[in-house]
């Protein structure tokens, strides 16, 4: 290699040395400052107006192009029910592989962080401060899930905003056995309600979603009990 790189400059040298030295252009008179016309000017002020302008429409369309790569996927249970959320906001999973309800987003949000979206309705899987689960039409704190590889390939999927106060142990999402969705305080690493297989449908790129605030929901009404009949005849 070093003989070849030493061929190449002497014979760059022999052709510079045949054609002789360049000639010399002649320098440009340059315009003292004061004396530029008005239409220079203006014609000066024009193109870098131009030049912002194309600056600002080139990181626009660069913020509006899908930069996050993703994938669609069936997330299968260990119990046999493929997740699903439906329109109405029901989640819970379902047997049926081709029902267009179980396909999802899976999109990164940060370091083994994911958000899961329906890809029929647009709605995230969100868990709240309660570990119940639902779904929402906005990209909250709520709707990131931390993924992590389990044993025999399966995937977990754990709350990044709530866990155990005593213990430190985290709120999975998961499934039980007859199919309903399980509160994430009760479901446990280590059972298969919590583990879920990846079944790829295929790759694509995503916009990064915007964060929204967590709305907090109204405080449920406790109905008073009304008094039976032994207690108005005793009154």
């Amino acid at each position: 290699m070093a003989a070849l790189a030493s061929s190449l400059i002497r014979q760059k040298r022999e052709v510079r040395e045949s054609v002789g030295p360049r000639p010399v252009p002649p320098q440009r008179k340059v315009c003292p400052r004061g004396t530029k016309s008005l239409c220079q000017k203006q014609l000066l002020i024009l193109v870098s107006k131009v030049r912002l302008c194309g600056a600002q429409l080139g990181t626009q369309e660069k913020d509006s192009e899908p930069q996050l790569k993703g994938i669609i996927t069936r997330l299968v249970s260990r119990v046999g029910f493929y997740l699903q959320l439906l329109p109405d906001g029901t989640i819970q999973g379902s047997k049926e592989e081709g029902n267009p309800y179980t396909l999802f987003n899976v999109i990164p949000v940060g370091l083994r962080v994911v958000a899961i979206q329906s890809s029929a309705c647009g709605q995230y899987v969100a868990m709240n401060c309660e570990g119940h689960l639902y779904s929402s039409l906005h990209f909250t704190a709520e709707c990131q899930f931390k993924e992590s590889v389990f044993e025999s390939y399966f995937v977990t999927y754990s709350s990044t905003l709530y866990r155990q106060r005593s213990s430190g142990r985290c709120w999975y999402l998961g499934i039980c056995k007859d199919g309903r969705a399980m509160e994430g305080n009760r479901v446990k690493r280590h059972r298969p309600a919590a583990h879920f297989l990846p079944k790829l449908s295929e790759v694509a790129l995503y916009k990064e979603p915007s964060l929204h605030d967590v709305v907090k929901a109204s405080p449920k009404r406790r109905l008073t009990p009304k008094p039976s009949a032994r207690l108005r005849g005793a009154r």
